[in-house]
């Protein structure tokens, strides 16, 4: 797979560019919805929350610790549903070039992914700039998100092309996914704290796999710690099955895809 991906490496390249030229190029204010659109979603949050939740941040008290949290966790969860909802409509949309280029199949995902991961280094560029002027930068637990980083896109990428792949056969995957994301998100600590909800909740988001990866990024942000490692066992190994599991289904399916198509 590696040696496909440096073989194709101008059409990766050239396919991120073109999808970013033909997604903002006929808006008035072009790339900058890119980062108007999480910081209208942060803002609205955030005056909704702050006075609620500010209280309920233990060992903090500083003037942004709740955007802090927040954009903590709504970034990263912001990057998780972007890749997810582009991987899982990934061979429907582009069933054209599947019919008409000859080309490793497996470039989609790949394209797929690293346009997601593009739009996030922009914007968490920006969250991070913030942190530096507001003196809230993490120092050397900021090291940490790339493990964080890597794990969360396996993850993603192993669950977002098995749902892609179901979706080709079976199109009701496709609106259960927008749904399933709206449930997830509320079932994950983002907007509200953990430690505020009564342990039998606490005990059940605790079989969310995204939850310990998104406690672990706030973690490094709010609290300037390094993350419980051990907690994030368990969906890392899940992150490598998906994976694995991914690989094969795409593998297995990748003619069929074509003529379902």
């Amino acid at each position: 797979m590696f040696q496909v991906i440096y073989q194709y490496r101008d059409f990766i390249t050239g396919s991120i560019k073109r999808d970013f030229q033909s997604r903002y190029q006929a808006s008035f204010l072009g790339s900058a919805w890119l980062i108007l659109q999480p910081v209208a979603m942060i803002l609205v949050y955030t005056l909704i929350f702050s006075q609620v939740m500010k209280a309920r941040l233990p060992e903090i008290s500083g003037t942004f610790s709740y955007s802090i949290y927040l954009c903590s966790g709504l970034l990263t969860w912001s990057f998780f549903a972007e890749t997810i909802n582009s991987l899982q409509t990934l061979f429907i949309t582009n069933a054209n070039l599947l019919k008409k280029v000859s080309f490793p199949k497996i470039c989609l995902p790949i394209i797929a992914s690293l346009t997601s991961l593009i739009n996030f280094c922009i914007i968490f560029g920006l969250f991070t700039l913030f942190l530096i002027v507001s003196g809230n930068f993490p120092n050397i637990y900021f090291i940490a998100i790339i493990p964080l980083l890597i794990i969360q896109m396996l993850f993603s990428i192993g669950l977002g092309v098995i749902l892609g792949v179901m979706n080709v056969f079976v199109r009701d995957v496709g609106q259960f996914v927008t749904i399933l994301l709206q449930f997830w998100f509320w079932f994950t600590p983002i907007v509200y704290v953990l430690n505020t909800l009564p342990v039998w909740a606490r005990d059940l988001l605790s079989y969310n796999p995204m939850t310990n990866v998104i406690r672990s990024y706030q973690d490094i942000f709010v609290y300037q710690r390094w993350p419980n490692w051990e907690s994030l066992i368990p969906v890392t190994i899940a992150s490598l099955i998906l994976c694995l599991f991914a690989y094969k289904m795409f593998k297995k399916h990748a003619a069929d895809i074509v003529d379902e198509i």
